[in-house]
């Protein structure tokens, strides 16, 4: 693989962990488990046992807080500490033929996983608003569907998942602060009208 294709393939799997960090790193470690893909020294990690088993069942349990509402805002919350480090380390080890991570590396992992971890939150924080758990179960069960899709994406295609990433990431910003700007507006008229 190029140099190229392994940034693609690093910032990539950062914007996943974002999303969904104990899934992408138990997907990442079966791939490299199973050979589907020739894994970097520094990401052959993932496919111990003890990593894929603590990141199968931390999985199991996102996969269940994530449906409920309210509690998957908490979730996100507390995430926030880890999604964020997981997605340097991915974007620092893909790119790291030796084994030491670059701090640079690092900063660009770090960024493509606060904004995808950003854009999750905020987009929840305004599903959460509405009354029926039907939306917030349908959001989840994307995320979930569209982190297993891109992690075939991503190793087959780096530069066709990154694009794709960057893609949904604008469209759901618009979305986002298009419905922002009316759930402001609404509250805004119903506390001039009182």
């Amino acid at each position: 693989m190029t140099e190229a294709h392994l940034f693609a393939l690093g910032i990539a799997l950062a914007a996943l962990s974002g999303v969904r960090a104990y899934l992408t790193v138990f997907g990442i470690g079966i791939a490299g488990l199973l050979g589907w893909v020739e894994l970097p020294a520094a990401l052959q990690v993932t496919s111990s046992p003890w990593v894929l088993g603590t990141a199968g069942a931390l999985t199991v349990i996102e996969f269940a807080f994530d449906k409920i509402p309210g509690v998957d805002s908490g979730w996100d919350l507390l995430q926030t500490v880890l999604r964020i480090p997981v997605g340097a380390f991915l974007a620092a080890a893909t790119l790291s033929p030796d084994g030491h991570l670059s701090a640079g590396a690092l900063a660009a992992g770090a960024g493509a996983a606060l904004l995808t971890h950003g854009l999750k939150t905020g987009t929840r924080a305004l599903i959460n608003a509405s009354p029926e758990p039907v939306s917030n179960w349908t959001a989840s069960l994307t995320e979930d569907a569209a982190t297993l899709g891109s992690l075939s994406l991503v190793f087959a295609h780096p530069w066709l998942a990154l694009s794709l990433f960057l893609g949904v990431v604008v469209s759901i910003s618009v979305v986002v602060f298009w419905l922002a700007r009316k759930l402001v507006r609404g509250i805004g008229a119903l506390v001039g009208t009182r």
